[in-house]
């Protein structure tokens, strides 16, 4: 399908979030020519030297086809959309869009004759109710208009590859974490709380979370987009060990020695899973890819971060 070029030209759809601003830095140091696509331009202090910022409504199609249409992107890593549970009813066609239908944009408005590798980010809410350790080929249950899009999506690309050729690869990420990470986020808000030694409120903490740190995520990224044998497959990136968000929440307090958490002030979400944690054999197999960073190491780099912020 693709060009024999030479030039390494990475898009990073919403490399302007959390995640995305790692996989930026890894682009560059990995040699790539990166471009941003993002709903909004960055401050100029957040502007990283060396690469394009593009500008567009990713569920928009004209935006995106005026944004991207003549560029030669050979790789691909889409991370654009927010993070909402909302009801359907209030706002989840919004999050539908974001996620969904940006990703039809996305594969109508890029040159397919120069596109070596298109990594979608899925979420491990794909698996809804599924019985951990949640494994890719377990069927999926949707329960939030979030995780409906996002396996909406990932349904799409793997027919677009058995069809067309798309060369699509879908990575599921559990939950992510690391410096950088919006304080409205679960453990900055956490780390936040005891750094300040206040009062949090908090569910029981009874589910069972996988929490893999960003340079392991970031790295398992790259791992699928240089991949030369994966397309049309669906990868989980995570620790592969469980653990609760009361000891979580637990060991962020062991670590900074503050922190009062009101466990139970909080309800659990409706139709939540609370077990969901990764079987990451396949990652390990295919891609070569396991994490490297332990729990204590990662949060101890991550409450320097905010420590400092």
């Amino acid at each position: 399908m693709s060009k024999l070029i030479k030039e390494k030209n990475l898009l990073v759809v919403g490399g302007t979030g959390f995640i995305g601003r790692w996989v930026v830095y890894g682009g560059i140091k990995r040699g790539y020519r990166v471009s941003v696509l993002s709903r909004s331009l960055p401050e100029p202090k957040n502007i990283i030297s060396g690469v394009e910022y593009l500008q567009a409504d990713i569920s928009s199609d004209v935006d995106v086809l005026k944004a991207v249409g003549s560029k030669h992107i050979s790789h691909v890593v889409n991370l654009s959309g927010d993070i909402s549970h909302v009801e359907y009813r209030n706002g989840g066609i919004d999050i539908i869009d974001s996620h969904l239908t940006g990703v039809l944009n996305l594969a109508h408005s890029l040159d397919w004759d120069y596109l070596k590798c298109f990594v979608q980010i899925g979420s491990s809410d794909e698996y809804g109710s599924a019985s951990a350790p949640q494994y890719e080929d377990l069927p999926c249950s949707s329960i939030s208009s979030y995780s409906f899009s996002k396996f909406a999506a990932t349904e799409f690309l793997k027919m677009l590859h058995r069809t067309e050729s798309f060369p699509a690869i879908i990575v599921r990420p559990f939950l992510v974490y690391g410096p950088g990470q919006g304080h409205q986020r679960f453990l900055p808000q956490v780390i936040s709380a005891c750094l300040k030694d206040v009062s949090f409120a908090s569910s029981n903490g009874e589910q069972l979370r996988d929490f893999c740190y960003i340079n392991d995520i970031v790295d398992g990224l790259f791992s699928a987009l240089e991949s030369k044998d994966c397309y049309g497959e669906v990868f989980n990136l995570a620790s592969g060990r469980p653990i609760s968000i009361r000891s979580m929440i637990e060991c962020v307090i062991g670590l900074i020695g503050g922190g009062k958490p009101q466990f139970g002030t909080i309800q659990y979400r409706a139709g939540e899973s609370m077990v969901l944690y990764a079987n990451i054999k396949k990652a390990k197999d295919r891609l070569n890819w396991s994490p490297t960073i332990n729990l204590r190491e990662g949060l101890e780099k991550t409450i320097e971060y905010y420590r400092d912020d």
